[in-house]
């Protein structure tokens, strides 16, 4: 009879006896670690399915304080910025009066959108020579014939708004079913006449008070406006009366195809308001993100709308910005709800615009959705 080992059936610190010790480790080392970083993650998920927790609630300051342990975007991953993100959802969003009010005093005292936004005859009076915002070298006479088309003085003034809606054309929006809830709101922004037809209206609304337009979309889709000008006019009757306003000074090329917008407005005998952005303001606007970590060759059409709502607006929510090919839930998204055209590389930063809209957010001082709206 052969001699048979007694400990062969145990495997002592064999193979199995390794393996089993290795997953029990490494799901002790995964649980600890989601411990750590979520802070009590399974209270919170008990939280979230009883509903949504107040924004000062003990849960929520955490969750907030999350979000702005962030100094700069390097200091983590995407994916953990989007946890971050989502874990943040399960809050009601409530404004910051305080940290609302220090923003919009910051503004105040770099900016000044109730008096610079646009040109008018009471801050650029007739026989100004006007310095263009990137042509610096360049100077602009204001003739009577330039002074004319410019109001007599700003059309909206500080905090006249309620509640208003800037509205990005990120592709994080399709799907949304905002389109009622923008509509709701007393003044509604939009970026680069964006399509608001009934295909897209269920989740970017129709209503807008007043919409960017960028010369460049003159010279592109409609030939300069020197035969194109009727298919323009009807491209912007969508919009109803809402104003339009165009960077006529950011460089010498904007000028001419600017005031083209306007003669033709006024040639259609149309009632619309056609606004030319103030080149100073323009540029203290980029010194002012600068200084928060936004440092591109421009800003965003977004972000420029965003800081005048600031001002002009007591409480601002933003709809369609973001910046990243996926959605917090890292399902891939078109970078338009209308289109994936992709912008001219290096332009723009715009994470860093959305990274500090997600600071916005967590300190109370906008509000910004990027899930459905109910």
């Amino acid at each position: 009879m052969g001699y048979s080992d007694p400990t062969a059936s145990r495997d002592l610190l064999g193979n199995r006896s390794l393996c089993f010790i290795f997953i029990c480790a490494f799901g002790l080392v995964t649980l600890f670690q989601q411990i750590l970083y979520g802070k009590n993650y399974i209270k919170r998920y008990l939280e979230h399915s009883e509903g949504s927790l107040e924004f000062n609630s003990t849960s929520c300051k955490e969750l907030r304080q999350e979000i702005t342990d962030v100094k700069v975007l390097t200091m983590v991953k995407t994916s953990e910025l989007f946890e971050r993100w989502r874990n943040l959802q399960v809050c009601k969003w409530e404004q910051n009066k305080e940290e609302t009010d220090n923003f919009k005093m910051s503004l105040s005292r770099c900016c000044n959108a109730p008096s610079f936004l646009f040109t008018t005859k009471r801050n650029t009076p007739s026989g100004t020579k006007l310095r263009y915002e990137v042509d610096t070298s360049g100077i602009l006479h204001i003739s009577p014939e330039i002074f004319k088309m410019f109001p007599d003085d700003m059309p909206y003034s500080k905090s006249q708004f309620k509640k208003c809606a800037v509205i990005g054309n990120g592709g994080i929006i399709k799907n949304s079913k905002c389109g009622r809830e923008i509509d709701a709101a007393d003044f509604v922004f939009r970026c680069n006449i964006p399509p608001i037809s009934d295909m897209y209206s269920e989740d970017v609304g129709s209503k807008t008070d007043l919409v960017t337009v960028n010369p460049s979309i003159i010279t592109e889709r409609f030939q300069k406006l020197e035969k194109w000008r009727k298919p323009f006019y009807d491209v912007l009757q969508n919009y109803k009366n809402s104003s339009v306003v165009l960077p006529a000074f950011y460089n010498t090329r904007n000028t001419d195809v600017s005031f083209r917008v306007k003669y033709m407005l006024d040639d259609f005998e149309s009632a619309r308001g056609v606004f030319f952005f103030h080149p100073q303001y323009l540029l203290n606007v980029q010194r002012f993100w600068a200084v928060q970590g936004v440092r591109a060759k421009r800003l965003s059409s977004g972000l420029m709308l965003v800081t005048a709502a600031m001002e002009l607006c007591e409480e601002v929510h933003l709809y369609g910005f973001w910046a990243f090919p996926m959605n917090p839930s890292g399902i891939f998204i078109t970078h338009h709800y209308y289109d994936n055209v992709k912008p001219r590389p290096g332009f723009h930063a715009m994470p860093y615009e959305i990274f500090n809209f997600m600071h916005m957010h967590a300190r109370g001082i906008v509000h910004v959705h990027t899930g459905p709206c109910r």
